[in-house]
């Protein structure tokens, strides 16, 4: 059997761990395994390398994606698709691993009748059917790290610190690295922002004596009923460019409260680097079972973690409904506000 594989969307901590895992577990079933370069791109291309052991030996620990990856949608052009499927009749399974968009495209080719399995990788941990995606656990730990150290600066200067993390539709990165790093106020696109609480929260904290605070927002919070667009572009899949939540609440604080009040954007940082055990050890276990699914001919499904089980779950249902931060996880957040 010759399996492909690519990886899609932004390039994520624990990708590598997902190859390698295909790789090692396919190769020990006979398996021929190739890996197409830059996602659905490479697809399109035909532009693959094939894969053995000395491909993915010392690839573990190693952030990114040895394959490349690029946001490329084949549905936008006809002609792409036709080459993309063209190109398809060369394998006999394809494991996609992506998030919203790149499984998204999967779930597509599986109802036109090719053989695809799916593996959930985003860092904003929003897919549906599974607890964790992995890339999110390092990301966390990175927001984490950087609030601890803004900290202290922040304190230092009786500053209002204001931190943009990543995260379009759901807060997940948001709150778990606010919640862990000790914020004193959490944005997330779930909850519209009331920038007058905000306000006041901030003012209380000073009242009692603490002349400093860490609010943390996500890029996708919603700010006066809308996004806050870093400039009018959409991608290939029509997500806008996001980015300036944090430099417009910055200024609504500081002109409010008359606080001095700076912003820090980790950006991409959030997903470089090497990435957490956690992480390493979920992208291996997803990518035996992605292996496991394909030899079961298992196809139009995805591997997913559920409590410390790794199951398969529909592709179609994975992607049909963004995971979001409920009312009452935001609430234990809110226990700490201010």
């Amino acid at each position: 059997m010759k399996i492909g594989m690519l990886t899609g969307g932004g390039d994520c901590p624990g990708l590598n761990a997902v190859i390698r895992a295909i790789t090692r577990k396919g190769l020990q079933k006979g398996f021929e395994i190739i890996g197409f370069r830059d996602g659905w791109q490479g697809l399109i291309k035909n532009n693959f390398i094939n894969l053995d052991l000395n491909s993915v030996s010392g690839i573990l620990p190693r952030g990114g994606t040895i394959l490349g990856t690029s946001r490329t949608n084949p549905y936008k052009n006809e002609e792409d698709i036709k080459k993309l499927r063209r190109n398809l009749q060369s394998i006999d399974a394809l494991i996609a691993i992506g998030g919203e968009d790149t499984l998204g495209v999967a779930s597509k080719l599986f109802k036109e009748g090719i053989n695809v399995i799916g593996v959930p990788k985003t860092i904003d941990n929003d897919l549906s059917c599974t607890d964790y995606t992995f890339g999110f656990d390092t990301a966390v730990n990175i927001v984490t790290k950087a609030i601890d150290r803004l900290h202290t600066t922040a304190e230092s200067h009786h500053r209002v610190m204001v931190i943009e993390v990543m995260g379009r539709h759901s807060g997940w990165i948001a709150i778990e690295g606010g919640i862990a790093g000790g914020a004193d106020i959490i944005l997330i696109p779930e909850f519209p922002i009331d920038i007058e609480k905000v306000n006041l929260l901030i003012k209380k904290r000073h009242l009692r004596g603490r002349n400093f605070s860490i609010v943390v927002v996500a890029e996708g919070a919603k700010f006066k009923g809308d996004f806050a667009l870093q400039e009018d572009e959409r991608d290939a899949f029509g997500h806008v460019h996001l980015g300036g939540i944090g430099d417009i609440l910055a200024k609504e604080i500081e002109k409010k409260t008359g606080f001095e009040t700076r912003v820090v954007v980790l950006g991409h940082l959030q997903r470089g680097g090497v990435p957490s055990a956690f992480d390493r050890v979920l992208g291996t276990r997803l990518g035996i079972k992605a292996v496991e699914l394909v030899e079961e001919r298992r196809f139009g499904q995805m591997a997913a973690l559920q409590g410390n089980k790794i199951v398969s779950v529909s592709l179609e249902d994975a992607v049909g409904t963004l995971k979001i931060v409920d009312e009452e996880f935001y609430k234990i957040a809110e226990v700490f506000f201010g």
